[in-house]
């Protein structure tokens, strides 16, 4: 979505520059189209790691009440999953 936000800018600038609206528009629709592409998957992205944080911390509360380390280390990873996912 990157390189397909940063061409259609391209293309949109150059049309504008060499006198070309068809060009222009062509990459404003590219770009517009990317930025919109990449905010859906960041939003994605985002929810996923609120998902995973909620589960990492419900498995960490399991594992101590129950004396289950593996369970608690397991929601330890998983939290701080979340946590990169939602600082993205």
């Amino acid at each position: 979505n990157t390189a397909s936000s940063t061409i259609g800018g391209m293309k949109q600038t150059i049309g504008n520059t060499i006198g070309n609206p068809d060009l222009a528009a062509k990459g404003a629709a590219q770009k517009a189209h990317a930025d919109t592409a990449q905010q859906a998957a960041d939003a994605r992205t985002h929810a996923e790691g609120l998902g995973n944080q909620i589960k990492g911390q419900a498995q960490q509360v399991a594992g101590a009440v129950s004396n289950d380390y593996s369970l608690e280390a397991q929601g330890h990873a998983n939290k701080a999953k979340g946590d990169v996912q939602r600082n993205v």
